[in-house]
């Protein structure tokens, strides 16, 4: 019996041994392979730097998307229990970019759109009709370079801002100016240009002017592994009034989790006097007894949007 007892012991003992053993060489080999695969991924990210590198086209784009539909019937809990809902958003940022020893073009398109319904089935005179617009951006330029040194370029800018789906145009903004562009690092440039006159499109043309200014853009593209990032900031400083100066700060974050499907975030800021003026101007009301709205008493409250759903990167 206590050979029986003893041989069990050392029987276990044995497997005991021969199982940490082969961990251990697991572990080992594990360990091996991933050096070897981070020395192979350190030379293929050097290999992709030198083409990143070369003169050429570099393009790409990424968008987020998302909605939702639903109907209720009888859901008295809520206070309209009859209706049929739904929004749907859309945004894209792509660029298309060519660099060359001498110059480069860079080209950039920022696009942020969506719409709303909501059908109450039990008020006749409500607005039943397809998705009505709510948010509505675009935006698309183009910066021509010739390089001076590694960091510096005389150039030249053409950058336009409307909407798309409402007010097509009025306003619209288009900015033409020469000057200089900083590039302090890859996929980073920044817009200098003291000459630059700002093309304001619109009906009400009491509010809304042209004028000559400063243009500054600063602009980052960058792709990290599965994260896709876009920043651009854009201002014009009117030289002859600040009431017609603006700016625009748009960003786009894509994190893809399978394939090319992942998440998106975009959101932006702005601040317009003249547009702020526009939207007071056509909501006052004369019986309030309020001063008519005017540059001098209207506040410039700050813009924002922002849209987060599912992404695509192209």
């Amino acid at each position: 019996m206590n050979k029986k007892l003893l041989l069990s012991v050392f029987l276990m003992f044995s497997l005991a041994i021969s199982f940490a053993q082969t961990k251990e060489e697991l572990e080992s080999q594990k360990a091996e392979k991933q050096a070897e695969a981070d020395k192979y991924q350190a030379e293929a990210n050097a290999l992709q730097a030198k083409i990143d590198a070369l003169p050429g086209w570099r393009k790409g784009a990424f968008g987020t998307i998302g909605g939702s539909l639903s109907n209720f019937n009888n859901w008295f809990a809520q206070g309209t229990p009859n209706n049929t809902s739904g929004n749907i958003g859309a945004t894209l940022n792509a660029f298309a970019n060519k660099v060359e020893d001498k110059y480069f073009w860079n080209n950039s398109l920022n696009l942020n759109l969506a719409w709303v319904k909501l059908d109450d089935k039990d008020n006749g005179t409500d607005d039943d009709s397809d998705f009505n617009p709510t948010t509505d951006v675009f935006n698309i330029s183009s910066l021509y370079g010739r390089r001076l040194s590694d960091k510096w370029a005389v150039s030249g800018l053409g950058e336009y801002r409307t909407t798309l789906l409402d007010n097509f145009n009025d306003p619209g903004y288009l900015d033409l100016g020469v000057g200089a562009t900083w590039t302090p690092i890859e996929n980073l440039f920044v817009v200098i240009h003291p000459l630059n006159y700002n093309f304001v499109f619109a009906e009400n043309d009491t509010v809304f002017n042209s004028s000559l200014g400063a243009k500054i853009v600063a602009d980052y593209t960058r792709q990290f592994g599965a994260v896709s990032f876009k920043s651009n900031f854009s201002t014009f400083q009117s030289y002859e009034s600040s009431d017609l100066s603006n700016w625009t700060w748009i960003n786009g974050f894509s994190y893809t989790l399978w394939k090319m499907i992942g998440v998106g975030f975009d959101f932006g800021l702005r601040s317009s006097k003249q547009e702020a003026l526009n939207f007071a101007l056509n909501n006052f009301d004369a019986m309030s007894g309020d001063p008519t709205p005017d540059f001098n008493n209207i506040d410039n409250d700050l813009q924002s949007y922002w849209t987060i759903g599912l992404s695509y990167a192209f």
